[in-house]
């Protein structure tokens, strides 16, 4: 978000937690708007972007970025879990689409990226449910490059590494999985989210007019 706002662009977003994202937009400047709302809840979703709407005009670009890494053990999963997971990591993404696309179409065109992961690439284990959904990312990605192509809509995936966002640093990143982790990549160094963001700006611009259907890798080297 900082790095759309950074170049000028009207922002808006939608996330589940208030204050977080009310400290977010008192540490970054720009024209940023935000909509509370759980995305899990589709009527929700339609609204919040409604409202987004009336505050920051038509879409553009559209960015699906919410996703949950949590750790289950496949054993454990139950039916509710499951779906559950589906909702908080893959079926947001469609209906945010189905939301936007009429005003990219209107528009004569736009960029929409779908955040990925490459730990279902990696067969990284401990968390089925969520790599599957990551997994189902990229068909989603390609069959509505497709669809909405002709409209000059561009659809990729963003596939990132590990990135150390405070969520990882606080929850996962021992020193001995950090190490593990940077033997598995080509390059030394740990990938900070400014890689991630700069890769997204890149597909959101006219320098990316020919780029769909595409996984846009940002994980050092490491499938």
């Amino acid at each position: 978000m900082s790095a759309f706002a950074a170049q000028g662009a009207r922002v808006g977003f939608l996330d589940l937690d208030a204050a977080a994202s009310a400290e977010l937009l008192r540490s970054t400047p720009g024209d940023i708007a935000f909509e509370i709302c759980d995305l899990r809840d589709i009527d929700a979703l339609r609204d919040g972007l409604t409202k987004l709407r009336s505050k920051v005009g038509p879409a553009d670009v559209l960015v699906n970025n919410a996703a949950r890494d949590d750790r289950h053990d496949w054993q454990d999963v139950t039916p509710d879990y499951w779906d559950e997971r589906m909702h908080t990591n893959l079926r947001h993404m469609f209906f945010s689409i189905q939301s936007v696309a009429p005003d990219m179409i209107a528009a004569g065109g736009g960029s929409i990226i779908n955040m990925g992961s490459n730990s279902w690439w990696e067969a990284g284990g401990g968390f089925p449910a969520y790599a599957t959904a990551k997994a189902a990312v990229h068909g989603l990605t390609r069959t509505m490059a497709r669809d909405l192509g002709r409209h000059r809509i561009r659809v990729n995936t963003v596939v990132p590494g590990w990135i150390m966002t405070d969520r990882q640093k606080t929850l996962w990143a021992t020193p001995e999985g950090l190490e593990k982790h940077r033997s598995r990549q080509c390059l030394p160094d740990l990938i900070d989210p400014v890689y991630v963001a700069r890769m997204v700006v890149f597909l959101a611009s006219d320098d990316a007019a020919m780029c769909s259907a595409n996984n846009y890798m940002v994980e050092g080297g490491s499938i």
